[in-house]
């Protein structure tokens, strides 16, 4: 009861604004950074490699829920429980040695209790045995360029060469969440898992903000001894995604006041504006012999610029570069590169795309093509 009341009270009064001076943050290590763009709004210590306990279980759920979105791995398919999944220890959902459980059974009691056996079942499944899946998540850590995160498992028991920064959780959050449909599980306060003998287990969020603060669907917390306790949070306000992490706090409430702290102030700070939208021309270009003579280019995305609440009018130029197209082009195919410079120093680069199939005009349509022009010319 007193740990809810103490929950209550620190969210209530970090509603209010807060100053990047005034937060006094207890975490060993701890960063906020705005999801689209990853632009780093408040860092400490984000570099320093520390246990991430559980937090581990993001990168797990990358590579899982890659699988699932390649249609390699389905919510349906079945899970044949291991002896080693079986024996895991700390957090459960005490799954027995040759049992078989669906994908997306196991994959609740990971995203939303942060089930240890759920989660080397689920590893084992997509690469065949445990060790292969953490060659993966290094492999993938690697990829994403993460210098200071090495893993030697997939649920993040302490081990000395199991490590990460807040500043690498960071960008693995910016990864997961690139799998919308993994928000559907971490925003889950409560659920049932459903135990073979027809009991069920009581599935709680170990992330009780997610019920607390308004916006926050995910993402994942961690503990152990050496860890302390942790948290990768995400939240959603005004059309603005945040991602904060905080590592080796002393206990549940400095997590969670941090996390406030960190959150707010983000939401009371930055604003993003799209500088230019994916729906407007940005030029028009020639492409001969072909059954469209002019087509137009687009961003392949919105270019979105994060700042200060309270910054200037943001102004812009961009320059194009196109590169050598080959037909045919289909609908979204990338023809170039726009580079804009900002005034207050930053380069962002995107694709072009034109939003039309173009093909070869065939040869005798060419012909006749060319016949009415020498006619119409006379």
């Amino acid at each position: 009861m007193k740990k809810i009341f103490l929950l209550i009270f620190t969210f209530f009064l970090f509603v209010i604004k807060v100053n990047a001076s005034d937060l006094s943050i207890s975490a060993k290590s701890a960063i906020l950074i705005e999801e689209s763009t990853g632009k780093i709004i408040y860092e400490y210590n984000k570099d320093e490699r520390l246990h991430p306990a559980s937090m581990t279980k993001i990168m797990s759920l990358i590579l899982i829920m890659e699988q699932i979105d390649k249609g390699k791995l389905g919510l349906e398919d079945e899970v044949i429980i291991s002896k080693d999944a079986a024996s895991m220890g700390g957090s459960q959902v005490y799954v027995n040695e040759g049992e078989t459980y669906k994908v997306e059974e196991l994959l609740k009691g990971v995203a939303i209790s942060s089930a240890n056996d759920a989660v080397v079942a689920l590893a084992e499944k997509v690469s065949g045995s445990k060790e292969k899946f953490v060659e993966e998540m290094n492999k993938k850590a690697l990829k994403l360029k993460l210098k200071n995160t090495n893993f030697v498992n997939p649920h993040g028991l302490d081990d000395e060469n199991h490590y990460s920064t807040a500043y690498d959780m960071s960008i693995m959050a910016r990864e997961l969440l690139k799998h919308k449909d993994i928000l559907k599980y971490t925003s889950r306060y409560e659920d049932y898992f459903k135990k073979k003998d027809n009991s069920s287990i009581w599935l709680v969020n170990t992330n009780k903000l997610v019920k607390l603060y308004p916006g926050m669907d995910g993402l994942k917390t961690g503990y152990t001894e050496n860890a302390g306790y942790c948290l990768t949070a995400t939240a959603m306000k005004n059309n603005i995604r945040l991602i904060s992490v905080v590592m080796g706090e002393d206990s549940i409430e400095k997590r969670t006041e941090d996390t406030l702290k960190l959150l707010n102030y983000g939401f009371n700070t930055i604003k993003k504006d799209i500088l230019i939208s994916k729906d407007k021309k940005i030029d028009t270009i020639k492409l001969n012999l072909t059954n469209k003579e002019y087509t137009n280019v687009y961003l392949k995305k919105d270019v979105i610029k994060v700042s200060d609440i309270n910054s200037d009018k943001i102004k812009y130029k961009y320059d194009i570069k196109y590169k050598d197209i080959k037909l045919p082009l289909n609908k979204n195919s990338v023809v170039g590169q726009i580079t804009i410079k900002i005034n207050d120093g930053s380069v962002i680069k995107e694709d072009l795309v034109i939003k039309e199939k173009i093909s070869k005009i065939k040869f005798l349509k060419l012909f006749k093509k060319n016949i009415n022009t020498f006619i119409n010319s006379r």
